[in-house]
């Protein structure tokens, strides 16, 4: 009882002092508790919206796969892919000569991975001759593709796909036009060549061979790259139009993955010579690799490579908004440790003659340390449920603000910001302690 009046009076004889330490660990908690709910969180945040700006998976015919390695051929698939966040097709003057099945595609969403592809679109890129009213233009790229496709899976589940998904970025006067109709989209500058806005709407014919289809052009789309001057329809359609039935040359993935460490990097080049539980790690990861893998498995004949340069930048900016928030932490566990040092001496200086008195009375040097320690504790207490409170809301504010949904707030959050804490704080009271074992009572009492 005596021990809790010393530390209830305390507080009513320097509770300005008190209220300083409480608040110093207060803001120190709320920014630790906020920068790491938002470090923790930030991984599917950031894929999430990385993942916005195109396809981070390409699937193309093996054939074209081992072509591309060898020789690095430029619509190797996606550069496939590497432009798939900028949504370039990529397209050369030669078609393509090896294909995929477009009825496999839906096996996509079969993998173990399933959830984490949110879109895809498989995409058969021809060209053709086109004309519109007195206008025309040899050689066009010619995409067909999904535009909204609605697929019932197998596992009783239903999902929607599509390259109006994959191109959120893209600028479309008029609308999308509609899977399996004679409606198609034009570029921008192929709309301009041929005399057709989206408002008047009208006829494009295409010509391949002897073969020709009229399409209504329902929309306009400013891709703000090459694809400006390619036509989108539905793939069944150019199918139709070229004999290539059920034909597909690639398939763009839109997938949430987990940026890679030294062990996706290892597996992406040799899954087999991983051992038994690291393949197993591997694969139960979303990594793009272990995902790409996944998809190969479902596809009979087909090879998925991650784009690199999405990957890449998926890592570098998690890694680096990471570092930022983590500096930020450290930062304000020393700001705390430095004023709740500098609080406590002062406290101490103040209190000179009472601990003083203290140790004249028989108090041990351990006995006044653990009052001034449990003083401080319980006041550091307070402010860090206080700061753990205001900082889970400061990071709902800043998903809100910079991502557009909530953090979560994982409970080892708020272990790691008290562990922490506790450290920071005791690592302040340290030197203030032993300013309390240097004390002699009698130079003290006696004003020397």
């Amino acid at each position: 009882m005596f021990f809790m009046r010393m530390i209830v009076r305390s507080f009513s004889r320097q509770l300005r002092r008190r209220l300083l330490i409480a608040v110093t660990v207060c803001l120190s908690a709320a920014v630790s508790t906020a920068m790491l709910g938002v470090v923790f969180d930030v991984g599917d945040k950031l894929n999430a919206e990385l993942s916005t700006y195109g396809s981070n998976i390409t699937v193309q015919p093996k054939a074209d796969a081992v072509v591309d390695d060898l020789y690095g051929s430029a619509d190797a698939s996606s550069s496939a892919g590497a432009s798939a966040s900028s949504g370039s097709s990529g397209s050369s003057s030669a078609d393509p000569t090896a294909f995929l099945k477009e009825s496999d595609a839906a096996k996509i969403k079969t993998i173990f991975w399933a959830f984490n592809i949110t879109d895809f679109a498989p995409r058969l890129d021809l060209h053709a001759d086109a004309s519109a009213g007195k206008a025309s233009a040899d050689g066009v790229p010619v995409v067909g593709t999904w535009f909204d496709r609605r697929l019932d899976l197998a596992t009783g589940e239903t999902t929607v796909v599509g390259v109006s998904g994959m191109r959120s970025w893209w600028t479309v006067e008029g609308r999308w036009a509609k899977d399996g109709t004679n409606e198609a989209m034009l570029g921008r500058d192929l709309a301009a060549a041929l005399g057709v806005t989206a408002a008047s709407g009208g006829t494009v014919t295409l010509t391949r061979g002897d073969a020709s289809m009229d399409f209504t052009i329902v929309g306009v789309y400013d891709s703000g790259d090459d694809e400006n001057g390619s036509m989108y329809v539905s793939s069944s359609k150019l199918q139709e139009l070229s004999g290539l039935t059920d034909a597909i040359d690639r398939i763009e993935v839109k997938a949430l993955t987990t940026p890679e460490n030294d062990l996706a990097r290892k597996a992406a080049k040799n899954p087999n010579a991983l051992a038994q539980e690291e393949w197993e790690t591997w694969y139960c990861t979303a990594y793009p690799s272990s995902i790409a893998y996944q998809i190969e498995e479902v596809l009979p004949g087909a090879t998925a490579k991650q784009v690199r340069q999405v990957a890449a930048l998926q890592g570098d900016v998690l890694t680096k908004t990471r570092a930022v928030m983590i500096l930020m932490t450290a930062l304000s566990l020393v700001a705390a440790a430095i004023a709740v040092a500098n609080l406590m001496a002062a406290s101490i200086g103040e209190r000179g003659a009472e601990l003083a008195l203290l140790k004249a009375l028989g108090a041990t040097d351990g006995a006044v340390s653990r009052l001034m320690l449990a003083e401080t504790a319980l006041i550091s207490l307070l402010g860090a449920l206080v700061g753990s409170g205001a900082g889970a809301l400061v990071a709902q504010l800043i998903g809100r603000v910079v991502f557009g949904s909530g953090i979560t707030m994982r409970p080892m959050v708020f272990v790691l910001v008290a562990v922490l804490l506790a450290v920071t704080v005791l690592a302040a009271s340290l030197s203030s302690i032993r300013s309390i074992l240097g004390l002699r009572p009698a130079e003290v009492l006696h004003g020397r």
